[in-house]
């Protein structure tokens, strides 16, 4: 939200009231052990030269603590007695032994490496620095009260940008992956792919000067970054309260692991989630014969399918969401979902959080009292969606059981995995059983709905949802799909754009529709988006009114869709080993290339290429003839498909068939290949390969290939010395396994531990 007309003047009717001293200096909070502490200060809004001065106009109180190392926290009060207690995001911090100085001229509070250094005279000035180095700060006329010509009462803060200063993050946001320039609401709204709003916004940002702003507000946060003052990315809140903590890295990994390390980091979605999803797509007819002959056809072309969804008309028309399937289209539900799971595949259902009035869920719903209200305690209700829709009130712990009860049954069925859409046109006109307040509710919904379907799915084993909606917190409750997007190659790169940003925001997974979702894709974009899709974490073929079974594109488009499943699998040692490191330091598995290359300035705006974990570079191919421009870092690169070398730093322009995109390996890696390519699910260590990729002289590489659970299924140590590469097995049951180098295989038993080859051939 703009306050400012231009630099000097206010917007018409604004009325503002800036910080000016840290006037008042108080420490608070320290424990007998030194753990915790922190400043508090009280900062007026005009100089205070004499006593009087004191009397009337906005005090601040600003307090100043450390929720965790290399963390600080800036929480600003204005009206104390005005501000809402929930909901909140769940910080997970742990005590820290602040470094605090209080002088006659200055106020400081240290975690870690990063420090706030606050000027107790006017003007007011905040410094955050880590290393002897300033990161950013907030001065004059930059933390304040802001009044508008409603009367609505808001708290801002501008924060600095320095010259060359780069902002990323702020959620799933399809415009270019560089923040500067931009106007952010943090409101999440169903909004396609294409236009600025957003399904999963994030309250969190990161810049390549060595730091992260989480702004800690559940409801609606207006960011201009760059875009009022040029200098400063300004963040505001309506209310009475606003709290933001930076968090310094230096490097972009670093403020992911500390950002996720506060806010939690995902669950491990289950190996079987990673394979090929075929989906009924939306609108069109289907029944079990409809879905038997697609299973059935994708096994007669000898295409890997993982998991089988039912989109929304698995239902009755009007009766979304009653969880009961179409007795006219699925007479015998149990009994398919148990002829479809005898053929090793898992089922996966869509719901959302709304109750149409002709379900019967309504009535017991409103008799219950687990719906939403209206404040005069009607039900509230409108027609968007489903007619006479309401929302279930996830505030009320009986209402989530109630609703978990209903997922419960289908599980019994044979249902493995809910796809749970929608979540973000949360009404604020309404009163929760708890008391939340509803503006800062409506982002927060969708938490408490996914939590609510994921703790159901847990119950069983490791679960995974198919989420569209997101806040702070959601990258806990994994896989997240991009939304609603056009079958065309310039929403294939918006929908990238999105999911890189998204990983931005510590999500660890994100999968997309392949071959767009709404429109029939030409047979061009089907097969270019197969590729992108299949080297994506999660692969979903779905759409809206068209099937997306490959035949009906073409001939080709079945070849290339089995190439790439299959190639996915036998990369899954690879990418679970990826996802395993996500559940622990919140790396997302598909990474802008910024993250994996902070230091490479050439990297800073790429957006149509990325990192899927942290050795291989993917190049999307967004044309039908083929031709495609990427950057390659520095090194000796070799494309994966051919064997054939790429050198970086450097810009290549190549063409590609339907079967083909640059998937480059980076030098000095060590892949680990696993031996079956039919299924996602398998012993990843049992025969698997290490291909030992430009390994130079003294290079040692420690890979771990996990189990299906998340485990260690081996462990081994791969290593140069001149012409020779060595790998020796350091953990793991007895299995054979490979070696691959400099063109050269050797293969090991299951009583060998070490293996080695001379690049001129294998011993």
């Amino acid at each position: 939200m703009k306050f400012k007309d231009g630099y000097w003047r206010m917007r018409p009717g604004v009325r503002a009231s800036y910080a000016a001293a840290a006037h008042d200096v108080t420490i608070q909070d320290v424990t007998a052990d030194q753990a915790g502490g922190s400043l508090r200060i009280l900062a007026p809004t005009r100089p205070i030269t004499h006593r009087g001065a004191t009397i009337d106009g906005p005090v601040l109180r600003v307090d100043v603590s450390s929720p965790m190392p290399d963390v600080i926290s800036v929480r600003v009060v204005h009206l104390a007695g005005s501000v809402p207690d929930s909901p909140a995001f769940e910080l997970r911090g742990e005590p820290v032994a602040a470094g605090i100085e209080v002088d006659a001229e200055h106020a400081s509070l240290t975690s870690g490496a990063l420090t706030a250094r606050l000027r107790r005279d006017a003007p007011w000035e905040l410094v955050f620095s880590a290393g002897g180095r300033e990161l950013t700060r907030g001065d004059g006329r930059s933390l304040g009260v802001m009044e508008d010509a409603g009367g609505r009462h808001f708290l801002v803060e501008q924060l600095r940008l320095g010259a060359g200063e780069l902002v990323y993050g702020l959620g799933e946001r399809f415009g270019p992956l560089v923040r500067n320039g931009q106007s952010v609401d943090i409101w999440n709204d169903d909004g396609g792919t294409a236009s600025e709003l957003a399904y999963k916004n994030i309250p969190f940002y990161l810049t390549n000067r060595g730091y992260g702003v989480f702004v800690n507000h559940p409801g609606r946060v207006s960011f201009e970054v760059g875009s009022e003052t040029v200098s400063r990315v300004q963040f505001s809140v309506e209310g009475h309260e606003l709290e933001y903590l930076v968090i310094h890295g230096p490097t972009p990994a670093d403020i992911l692991r500390r950002y996720t390390a506060l806010t939690g980091r995902p669950a491990l979605p289950p190996a079987w989630s990673f394979g090929l999803w075929l989906s009924t797509s939306f609108t069109t007819d289907y029944d079990e014969a409809t879905v038997t002959s697609f299973v059935s056809g994708m096994a007669e072309r000898d295409i890997p399918l993982s998991v089988l969804h039912f989109d929304c008309f698995w239902m009755r028309q009007y009766r979304w969401c009653d969880f009961e399937w179409d007795p006219e289209t699925f007479p015998d539900p149990e009994g398919m979902l148990r002829r479809l799971k005898e053929r090793g595949l898992r089922m996966c259902v869509w719901i959302n959080p709304y109750i149409g009035q002709a379900s019967a869920l309504f009535d017991e719903g409103r008799r219950l009292g687990h719906l939403l209200r209206r404040p005069d305690g009607t039900v509230w209700q409108d027609d968007h969606w489903q007619a006479g829709r309401a929302l279930v009130d996830f505030t009320s712990p009986a209402a989530r059981e109630w609703y978990a009860g209903k997922l419960r049954a289908l599980l019994d069925m044979g249902v493995d995995a809910f796809k749970t859409d929608f979540g973000e046109r949360v009404p604020t006109d309404v009163a929760y059983a708890d008391g939340s307040d509803p503006e800062r509710m409506h982002n927060y919904y969708t938490l408490l709905y996914n939590q609510t379907v994921h703790d159901v799915l847990a119950e069983r084993g490791p679960a995974v949802l198919f989420a569209r909606s997101a806040t702070v917190g959601g990258q806990r409750l994994p896989v997240h799909w991009g939304g609603d997007c056009e079958s065309t190659f310039e929403a294939m790169a918006e929908s990238l754009r999105g999911g890189l940003s998204l990983g931005l925001a510590g999500f660890g997974f994100w999968s997309h529709d392949i071959g767009g979702f709404e429109g029939r894709p030409d047979p061009a974009v089907f097969k270019r988006w197969v590729a992108f899709g299949l080297l994506s974490s999660h692969s979903r073929l779905h759409g809206s009114s068209s099937y997306r079974v490959p035949w009906l594109f073409d001939e080709e488009s079945v070849t290339v869709l089995r190439a790439f499943t299959r190639l996915k699998a036998r990369l899954m040692p690879y990418l679970y080993g990826a996802a395993v490191r996500a559940t622990t330091d919140g790396l997302p598995v598909m990474r802008a290339m910024q993250l994996e290359f902070p230091g490479d300035r050439a990297c800073d705006h790429l957006d149509a290429q990325y990192m899927l974990g942290p050795d291989l570079l993917v190049a999307p191919v967004l044309s039908a003839g083929g031709e495609v421009s990427y950057y390659v870092p520095a090194g000796e690169w070799t494309r994966l498909l051919d064997g054939a070398t790429v050198t970086g730093p450097a810009w290549h322009t190549e063409v590609h068939g339907f079967d083909s995109l640059p998937l480059l390996v980076r030098p000095g890696a060590v892949l680990p290949v696993g031996a079956r390519e039919d299924r996602p699910d398998y012993d990843y260590a049992d025969g698997v390969t290490l291909r030992a990729y430009r390994l130079a002289d003294g290079d040692h590489r420690t890979v771990t290939v996990p189990t299906v659970d998340g485990g260690t299924g081996a462990v081994f140590e791969v290593s140069r010395d001149g012409e020779r590469v060595r790998a020796r097995r350091v953990e793991g049951a007895a299995t054979s396994w490979n070696l691959q180098a400099g063109g050269a295989r050797a293969t090991a038993g299951p009583d060998i531990d070490e293996i080695e080859i001379i690049l001129e051939g294998a011993t």
